[in-house]
């Protein structure tokens, strides 16, 4: 499933109510309850998703635990990551620099900005299981990205809202009253809603000298990742994103992914995949999300998927479906 820095792990556990037992639990995940505290080691994420969810089961204040979690996190805690965040010149580079490099940190989460008419989702995409305890990492790493973003920036950090894709876990009022602003859960997807306005306030310590330095150190640090696990996910979430502007190339998802394509195209095949059936793959299950939860025309989501023809889509769906398009809309 992917990996989760250990960092996590222990400020989960750090957040904990008085009186609730956390050591037996990080002992489980094979670390010592006592530290030391290292981000580059990581866990596996379903083992890190039932250890949440063991202590949110523990603890009697387990509804906002992940909000104590958001709010205790601190940018100089995450390392270079944190330091680039930080040097970056307003929060929409720290925002990008997140987009690029939270690899260093977990190899599930993927963020990405989203403009809109009306302000900018800063999106987390993250696969995995829907498990109660993957939702509690979302809301923590969502409270965590408000917590870091009110540190940095010279205005008050207060996101327009707030959304979740899963259903409330009880009051929604501890929610909107940490975040500040309306909290939408059971939403399309998991995300900040913020305004333009707010991503280009300078940052208290924006240096863009500084900010290079530690961007030439992510850059190695994702190099180095050995570990693709979860890399056929990010390619085809790299495609979809794409697609609206055509089929893109083995070395357009390479250089969003900030590798070569020729390393892309070793790592994919060391995996069992291939590019081409990745492509297919991340349109096939886009133009079944559209038919499912949208009311575009056929020729629109031929269009959004990468096809310059309706007919083209519909003789590419019944390969990969078995049915038409308009089939699959009525079933």
């Amino acid at each position: 499933m992917g990996e989760i820095t250990s960092l996590y792990v222990y400020k989960v556990a750090s957040q904990a109510s008085p009186g609730v037992e956390t050591r037996d639990l990080v002992e489980g995940l094979g670390l010592s309850p006592d530290g030391p505290v290292d981000p580059s080691q990581m866990v596996q994420a379903a083992e890190y998703y039932r250890f949440f969810a063991d202590l949110e089961a523990r603890d009697p204040e387990g509804l906002a635990l992940p909000l104590r979690i958001g709010a205790s996190m601190q940018s100089d805690e995450y390392g270079a990551f944190g330091l680039a965040w930080k040097s970056a010149p307003d929060l929409r580079g720290s925002y990008n620099r997140a987009e690029r490099y939270a690899r260093v940190l977990s190899s599930v989460e993927i963020y990405e900005m989203e403009a809109v008419s009306d302000g900018v989702f800063y999106n987390l995409l993250k696969s995995g299981d829907g498990s109660r305890g993957m939702c509690l990492s979302n809301e923590a790493s969502l409270a965590a990205v408000a917590e870091i973003s009110r540190q940095v920036s010279t205005a008050p950090f207060v996101p327009l809202a707030v959304h979740f894709k899963h259903e409330p876990r009880g009051a929604i009022n501890i929610h909107e009253a940490h975040f500040g602003c309306p909290v939408h859960f059971g939403s399309e997807r998991d995300a900040l809603f913020v305004s333009e306005d707010l991503l280009d306030v300078p940052n208290k310590l924006g240096d863009a000298m500084i900010a290079q330095f530690f961007d030439q150190h992510l850059e190695k640090e994702l190099a180095a990742l050995s570990d693709d696990t979860g890399l056929d996910q990010r390619v085809r979430l790299a495609v979809a994103q794409m697609l609206s502007e055509g089929v893109p190339t083995l070395s357009d998802i390479a250089s969003s992914l900030g590798m070569s394509a020729r390393t892309l195209q070793r790592r994919l095949s060391d995996k069992g995949h291939s590019f081409q059936g990745l492509v297919d793959l991340a349109r096939q299950t886009l133009a079944e999300q559209l038919l499912k939860e949208t009311e575009y025309s056929l020729a629109e989501i031929a269009f959004l998927t990468g096809f310059s023809e309706q007919s083209g889509f519909t003789r590419a769906f019944k390969r990969w479906a078995g049915q038409t398009p308009r089939s699959y809309r009525l079933s």
